[in-house]
């Protein structure tokens, strides 16, 4: 054991610390990787959610006093990850909800909605818990009851949480064991809606596509609901997103471009830009980051249905650099006929760990948005999202390593 974790424990002697070991987390990298999973934020919340488990899994059956321990099969779990952060474990007929985090000093526990409101989902009480993968600790930070969140969380409507504040959770966890002996805590839930076989076909459809990157985000949030519980079309909707018979499949591939190939959906630029918006565009073409071998790709991008069925042109322009990089500018713009972009949409960067790298959100009257021009290092991927009032739409992007290569 580290000694900064003995420092740890020392200072919140309430809370449960336990080490992560270099071989529980390589462990819990190859389960996940036997996976597969749409997006590489989704197989990151997989490892974490895996590791979290394993480690407190292990911790409980240290202790004899719970000898009655479930969990669910990975198969089942990665339907879970796919789509929502979260798992759960049954120990002694008590229904656990653990929900981990590797962000710093969280300042107040997150939950999201789908394990609060499903009946088959929630549990009687919720685990806070933290991991510090460079320092190789995880925390259980406080707990709470679900009556707990219903009667005292926030809600956030953009990202479908309850937010409960640090002051409402019990650090000690022996408290919760002692507690449920003598009383497990009613749990009391509004019905969920019912949606017809049609409209949920419908929804695995829309659910299911590429650029959909979060779908819990993207539908009406009742019917997601209504949708997810189900665990006949939550595994459907697991098999469609992470497509296994191809689950590169939501890739552009940008060393087409080169050889004036643009992939379904992907068109030369002066196709989709008007007069107008070109003009706009012209700062391509004198680009000095961007050589005369350099290509432009644009995209129409619909906004859902949510949100008027608005659409936007998505820009791309890269040119292989000198230092085995490509550079790369990305725009939006709106569609043509349309002076403005929609107002507060948010253009970003991701790394395929989910990091955002940079990001430029539109004001009133933005007649494109741009940001700024960056080197990508071949055979690497990055991702460009857009994200307007809850609506995230993702695109992913790999350059191959041959990317501006002489044949």
């Amino acid at each position: 054991m580290s000694y900064k974790l003995l420092e740890l424990q020392t200072i919140y002697p309430n809370q449960l610390w336990l080490e992560i070991s270099p071989q529980a987390k390589c462990d819990a990298w190859q389960q996940t990787s036997l996976q597969i999973y749409s997006t590489t934020a989704a197989r990151w919340r997989a490892f974490l959610n895996y590791l979290s488990l394993n480690i407190f899994v292990n911790w409980l059956k240290d202790s004899s006093e719970f000898s009655d321990i479930t969990t669910p099969g990975l198969d089942d779990l990665a339907t879970f990850w796919e789509v929502v952060n979260g798992c759960n474990v049954t120990v002694n007929n008590t229904k656990l909800v653990i929900i981990p985090k590797d962000k710093s000093n969280p300042s107040e526990f997150e939950v999201e909605a789908e394990w609060v409101n499903i009946p088959d989902w929630a549990g009687q009480y919720y685990l806070a818990v933290q991991l510090d993968l460079e320092q190789s600790w995880l925390r259980v930070w406080g707990y709470t009851t679900h009556q707990q969140i219903i009667n005292h969380a926030s809600f956030n409507q953009l990202t479908r949480t309850y937010c409960l504040e640090n002051s409402f959770l019990i650090e000690d966890l022996n408290i919760m064991w002692v507690a449920r002996q003598y009383c497990q805590p009613q749990l009391q839930f509004q019905p969920l809606s019912t949606t017809s076989t049609e409209r949920t076909q419908q929804l695995l459809t829309l659910l299911s596509h590429p650029n959909i990157y979060s779908p819990r985000l993207y539908s009406d949030f009742e019917e997601w609901n209504a949708f997810i519980a189900s665990n006949v079309w939550r595994r459907e909707l697991y098999q469609k997103r992470a497509n296994v018979s191809n689950p590169s499949h939501n890739f552009t591939n940008l060393s087409l471009w080169l050889k004036d190939t643009f992939e379904a959906g992907w068109q030369h630029v002066d196709a989709l830009l008007n007069l107008q918006q070109r003009t706009l565009a012209a700062q391509f073409r004198h680009d000095t980051a961007l050589t005369t071998a350099r290509t432009q790709g644009a995209k129409l991008i619909d906004l859902g249905m949510q949100l008027g069925n608005q659409a936007v042109v998505l820009l791309i322009g890269l040119s292989p650099g000198i230092d085995d990089k490509v550079n790369i500018r990305v725009q939006l713009y709106p569609t043509s006929g349309e002076l403005y972009l929609p107002t507060g949409i948010k253009l970003s960067l991701l790394l395929p760990s989910g990091a955002t790298v940079q990001e430029v959100v539109s004001r009133n009257h933005d007649n494109y948005i741009q940001l700024k021009r960056f080197k990508f290092p071949f055979g690497k991927s990055f991702s460009v999202q857009l994200l307007l009032n809850g609506v995230i739409i993702k695109e992913d992007f790999i350059l191959d390593a041959l990317i501006g290569k002489a044949p």
